[in-house]
């Protein structure tokens, strides 16, 4: 067997849930192992038949029979969220999705407490606001590692006690710090997350291993390299290593280190969501986005031309790939341009991680930057494999698997 790694190389929604799912018919997989991120993911998949759901936590496969979900422990989980989650995907056709379901118990939690302060503090960056989903993800990392040994996790479900002296301490810090917190009491949360740890498999690290060698899986990202914590652009970035680094720490610790196929994720448009640099942005493209709506936390979602730039950055700072998936061809027309330079800029080069001045320096950069737009190409695949010196494995015409088409059969490996 052969596993996917598949990872977003722009600023996210580049259609890394129709891959997977596209991915997970057209190949018998065992599990969607997701590996960074939280419920704040939004990643959309579209049956044939006009069924959809927005898949946050649970894998973008879960509408496939069989395929299962293992939220590793670089993922932040929201019990509250799976829920709500669930009952949609209940609603849609598929109400087995919390019994294919395993959860890593080391994951941090993330609570209403975490969602409120990061709410509070976003409301007072006002016009500097940095683009958060609002639902508090960041806000648990950060808080997890403050306080490692006292940050709220999956395990301490089972845990009634334990639970509710850290989601205490947690609460009162912050209160502290932020003032009075839009969140319930914590006796009110406590049924909650008891109901949580009683439907759903709670597992230790080892079980991943396990899983691995029982059939093919598949790594689902979460966001975009372009939005990495220690690569992106600071400081409209997320929490989250959003290269293929936690999949590999994954796979090495179970002994399968370069076992799995790098799969790198790609729009014909460059888009973003919230602030922050989009070089190729264009307000007069011709495109929407129904399942990218404006919303008070992110702001607009942003359509710009084709960024080879930025994206030979991503490919540079995830490690390079071994193809990858262009998406949104139905969008390509005379309108639709591509930028190989900027007006000062040929080539971004990712530093070490952790200088984040070093990446607010590049980000000012940016922000100053103008695209050299060269006209459509005549063959976008052919054109963007050539920029990005990268074959392009698949192509998406459309929001359904059917709308996938492998460019060279072979490549996207088969189940061995």
């Amino acid at each position: 067997m052969r596993h996917v790694m598949v990872v977003d190389l722009g600023y996210g929604d580049a259609g890394k849930g129709t891959v997977v799912d596209w991915l997970c018919a057209s190949r018998p997989v065992h599990t969607v192992v997701r590996f960074n991120g939280g419920a704040q993911a939004a990643h959309n998949v579209v049956l044939r038949d006009g069924r959809h759901h927005t898949f946050a936590q649970f894998g973008a496969g879960t509408f496939r029979p069989g395929v299962r979900t293992h939220l590793s422990r670089h993922v932040v989980v929201d019990p509250l969220a799976l829920a709500a989650e669930a009952d949609h995907l209940t609603a849609v056709g598929v109400p087995d999705a919390l019994d294919r379901l395993t959860v890593d118990g080391e994951a941090l939690l993330a609570t209403p407490y975490h969602g409120a302060a990061n709410r509070a503090r976003e409301i007072a960056r006002g016009a500097d606001r940095h683009g958060s989903c609002g639902l508090g993800v960041g806000e648990a990392v950060a808080y997890g590692l403050a306080h490692p040994d006292e940050a709220p996790r999956v395990a301490d479900c089972a845990h009634p006690a334990v639970l509710r002296r850290r989601l205490t301490a947690l609460r009162d810090r912050l209160t502290a710090e932020l003032g009075p917190l839009d969140a319930p009491p914590v006796e009110d949360c406590l049924p909650a997350y008891a109901a949580f740890a009683d439907r759903v498999a709670i597992v230790d690290r080892a079980h991943l291993a396990g899983v691995l060698r029982a059939g093919t899986c598949v790594f689902e990202g979460a966001q975009g390299v372009l939005l990495d914590e220690w690569h992106g652009f600071h400081p409209y970035t997320t929490w989250s290593t959003t290269t293929f680094a936690n999949a590999e720490v994954l796979l090495a610790e179970a002994g399968l280190a370069g076992t799995a196929q790098r799969l790198g994720v790609l729009r014909v448009t460059t888009t973003r969501h919230g602030p922050g640099p989009l070089v190729t942005e264009d307000p007069a493209l011709p495109f929407a986005d129904p399942r990218n709506p404006t919303n008070p936390w992110q702001g607009r979602f942003r359509f710009g031309h084709f960024d080879a730039v930025a994206h030979r950055y991503a490919l540079a700072a995830a490690g390079g790939v071994d193809g990858l998936a262009l998406t949104h061809l139905d969008l390509t027309g005379p309108a639709l341009r591509i930028c190989r330079r900027y007006d000062t800029v040929d080539r971004l080069t990712p530093g070490p991680a952790g200088d984040l001045d070093r990446q607010a320096a590049l980000t000012a950069r940016l922000l100053r930057a103008r695209p050299v737009l060269d006209k459509a190409p005549t063959d976008w695949p052919a054109a963007v494999a050539a920029e990005l010196g990268t074959p392009v494995l698949l192509t998406s015409h459309g929001p359904t698997a059917e709308d996938k088409v492998p460019a060279l059969a072979a490549a996207v490996s088969a189940p061995r």
